[in-house]
């Protein structure tokens, strides 16, 4: 009997950091109040994301092992088996018309296919956001979230992630300040706010 092997890798990896943090808040959500459907506690809403991310998790892990990676224009395994043989043998063929290894199709290599770039990037960002929010306050730990979140795609120029800095901070400040008038320091103790 031969190992069961994820077909697609990055759903694999994708599904299990889903169903990771979905029981994450999962499990924190138990610490408080849950109440009831009518009178909901500080944990009920919590708990209800954590269980969907978790399930949605699942759902994707199990499609990890259902549907290979297809990249637009290839062709599945089966496909091709269904496929009439060719008439010319393969060695009957010149070497400039033989098949080439297709650049698009994933990798057997495991974690071979994941974008490390905007993994990491995007890691960092809420990492900064969280361990700098209390320090630095809203506005310079949100500017430092967005320039880092700007850097996962690459090729983006610097003025580029300015613009994307500050028009994401800009936005907070409007939303969570303005809007919803909640009592946040804009400055943190770090830079004497």
């Amino acid at each position: 009997m031969r190992a069961l092997r994820p077909r697609s890798t990055s759903d694999l990896v994708s599904g299990l950091i889903f169903v990771g943090l979905g029981a994450a808040f999962a499990v924190g959500a138990l610490g408080y109040d849950l109440g009831s459907l009518l009178e909901m506690g500080p944990g009920y809403v919590p708990l209800a994301l954590g269980l969907v991310l978790a399930a949605l998790g699942a759902v994707i892990v199990a499609k990890a092992y259902v549907a290979p990676d297809l990249a637009p224009g290839a062709v599945s395994d089966d496909a091709a088996s269904d496929a009439p043989p060719s008439a010319t043998p393969p060695s009957a063929t010149p070497p400039s018309d033989r098949a080439k290894p297709d650049p698009d199709a994933p990798d057997p290599r495991p974690l071979a296919g994941i974008q490390w770039r905007p993994t990491v990037a995007i890691f960092a960002a809420v990492g900064f956001f969280a361990l700098t929010v209390d320090g630095l306050g809203l506005l310079p730990a949100t500017f430092g979230t967005g320039l880092l979140a700007a850097m996962a795609r690459s090729g983006t120029r610097p003025l580029r992630a300015l613009v994307i800095a500050v028009g994401l901070t800009l936005a907070s400040w409007i939303i969570f300040v303005v809007l919803l008038q909640l009592r946040l320091a804009l400055f943190g103790d770090w830079l004497g706010g």
